[in-house]
């Protein structure tokens, strides 16, 4: 595995378990809409797939609901407000992003996250000045499963896709690494459905710690 050179990162899922902040805001957008609250094994499933299907499940409406975006803004702004609660590492992350640094591996994030989230969220935990790259939802006019922001990073990062490692753990993910060309790892303790079958994505790796993927460098 020695092949690889530098490492990409979804963020939510992947570096941080972001999920209790999400659920934490999802459960307020139904506790004013008088709905009980969802439980975190109903919520972490969904974080994954972005405020679009989290409002879709929160409410129980579609994208074609007339006041849907109207909401989900709503929902975005509860959460900005509030994205720093309780979120934090995944356990063994800061020691794999440490190991990455010692050894001079660069090491990037690429998320459909906005990047007006992402930037006080990694502000909040004190490691915004370390990732090489940080690439967000918004950061161009597309975002994953499409492959250009992988494709950008690795730009950034100074390598060839094919000498790159994306870590994710969602089926987008691997949808996107795969079409960039980088290598693909599936975190299986990450944001994952019991009802999805992450071996049929057919990703290069799955692991099921973050200290795994010192495997792979």
């Amino acid at each position: 595995m020695n092949s690889v050179r530098a490492v990409l990162f979804d963020l939510d899922g992947t570096i941080l378990d972001t999920a209790p902040d999400l659920g934490y805001t999802m459960n307020q957008l139904r506790k004013e809409h008088g709905l009980p609250e969802l439980s975190m094994d109903t919520i972490r499933p969904i974080v994954s797939f972005g405020s679009k299907a989290m409002v879709k499940l929160a409410l129980g409406i579609e994208e074609s609901h007339p006041d849907f975006e109207k909401i989900r803004q709503y929902f975005l702004k509860i959460y900005e407000n509030n994205l720093a609660l309780s979120t934090q590492f995944f356990p063994e992350m800061e020691a794999v992003l440490a190991h990455l640094d010692e050894k001079h591996i660069p090491w990037g994030i690429v998320t459909n996250k906005l990047t007006h989230h992402t930037t006080i969220l990694l502000k909040a935990l004190s490691f915004h000045h370390r990732p090489a790259c940080i690439i967000c939802g918004d950061s161009l006019a597309t975002s994953k499963p499409d492959p250009a922001p992988i494709l950008h990073a690795c730009d950034l990062l100074k390598h060839k896709p094919q000498d790159c490692l994306y870590i994710g753990d969602c089926v987008t993910d691997v949808i996107a690494s795969k079409a960039a060309g980088t290598k693909s790892l599936v975190a299986l303790y990450g944001y994952i459905g019991d009802e999805e079958n992450p071996l049929t994505w057919e990703a290069d790796g799955y692991i099921k710690t973050p200290r795994e993927i010192l495997e792979w460098v």
